[in-house]
């Protein structure tokens, strides 16, 4: 198997042919969650926007309770609807949560630290001990101030982000639109879910996977449905991947040498210029990539494994390039549950179990049975281990590299 190219190159030149992060557009902010920024969030405000109350209690002037006198009650300062008037000393106001502190008060006394008492139809406050100036006080611009900046274009809001981002002030913000990815399976053999399959027929399962994995990414998924292995039917699946506009082709299957895998010869037809074809991967050893005009073309092979773990490796970091994000996937160091062999000159992405054990150490074992079909074994793995080429024989408790898999 002379002359596959090596992942990390394969991966190099599939990123490159990225000129640029897709479009920006401007959607409500309320709207905007799981999308990607395409420049910064300023704010246009102050929050909070007065020095605002902690606490349920009372605002005073820290020197009146310093001197332990009884504080005259004069009105109630409430969340939405504050105390217009200046306190003055020897005075308090009844304040909630929230509410804006009144103009002369410098502190809160909250309300477990106070006895009310009625003196001539006059109702008093009673400390019960003194606070530091300041306490329970939220000042102006505590969250945020005009013109702080949050957030670097290329960020994904997150629902955690999204309070912070409506409290901003902007209704509307700036975020890459949805990458269109069209998902194209291709085969005689080839049903859709639900249908019956032929005496000689199987279940089309893989594109499910990988369109559940690009909404995930952020962009927009569109499945061409299944060509037949015939010109004909690949190049009207091909037009309507140009017709849709589609940033990205990704095709399963029919990618490889046989009598029936015409993908390769049709893309090429139809204008396609091949980057690379075939890379020192295992499983998805026969990979494509290339461009038709615009578009980039992603050739996944058709096995369910070799697709969705090409997927996970070359087409998550496609997408994120073209929502101007850089991506680091996530590998950990674990230890071997299991004696492996020596690898051949393809990296390996092995489907494996990782267990937490209670010192902390993730136990990485992959399954014995890797044939590339096996979607029992893919819907059970939580962890791909990399079985990098050429790598000697391993024993049980040696390092190895892991990826989580899948939610």
């Amino acid at each position: 198997m002379t002359g596959l190219l090596p992942l990390d190159d394969a991966l190099q030149r599939i990123l490159a042919l990225v000129q640029k992060p897709v479009n920006s557009e401007s959607i409500a902010v309320t709207k905007a969650a799981g999308r990607v920024l395409a420049a910064p969030l300023v704010a246009t405000r102050v929050q909070p926007p007065f020095p605002a109350s902690a606490m349920d209690g009372y605002a005073v002037r820290a020197d009146d309770l310093a001197a332990g006198t009884a504080l005259k009650l004069v009105g109630e300062s409430a969340a939405g609807s504050r105390f217009t008037a200046k306190l003055n000393t020897g005075e308090c106001v009844r304040i909630l949560t929230g509410a804006p502190v009144p103009e002369g008060a410098d502190t809160i006394l909250i309300q477990e630290n106070a006895k009310i008492e009625n003196r001539a139809g006059q109702r008093f406050i009673l400390p019960t001990q003194t606070e530091n100036k300041g306490r329970f006080v939220r000042p102006a611009g505590t969250d945020f101030k005009t013109d702080d900046r949050f957030f670097a274009a290329g960020h994904r809001l997150q629902a955690k982000d999204m309070a912070l981002a409506a409290s901003l002030g902007p209704g509307e913000i700036s975020v890459h639109r949805r990458p269109r990815i069209a998902v194209l399976a291709t085969g005689d053999e080839l049903v859709l879910p639900g249908g019956t399959p032929g005496a000689d027929q199987i279940v089309a399962a893989n594109h499910v996977s990988v369109l559940a994995m690009i909404e995930s990414m952020g962009a927009e998924a569109r499945f061409l449905g299944i060509a037949k292995d015939s010109m004909r039917s690949l190049n009207a699946a091909i037009r309507r991947a140009q017709t849709w506009h589609a940033d990205v082709l990704v095709t399963m299957g029919g990618a490889s040498v046989g009598d029936h895998d015409l993908v390769q010869a049709a893309l090429s037809a139809a204008g396609m210029q091949l980057s690379f074809w075939k890379i020192a991967m295992r499983p998805g050893k026969p990979l494509m990539s290339g461009t038709l005009g615009l578009m980039i073309v992603l050739g996944l092979p058709g096995n369910p494994a070799s697709s969705i773990v090409c997927a996970e490796i070359v087409l998550k970091p496609l997408i994120a390039r073209l929502l101007g994000q850089t991506w680091r996937p996530d590998w950990r160091t674990g230890k071997l549950a299991v004696d492996l062999p020596a690898n051949d000159m393809r990296r390996e992405y092995m489907r494996a179990t990782v267990t937490i054990t209670d010192d902390g150490t993730a136990l990485v074992e992959p399954f014995k049975q890797q044939d590339s079909s096996l979607t029992r074994v893919l819907a059970s793995a939580n962890a791909l281990m990399m079985h990098e080429a050429h790598a000697t024989a391993a024993k049980a408790g040696d390092a190895c590299q892991w990826l989580p898999f899948g939610d």
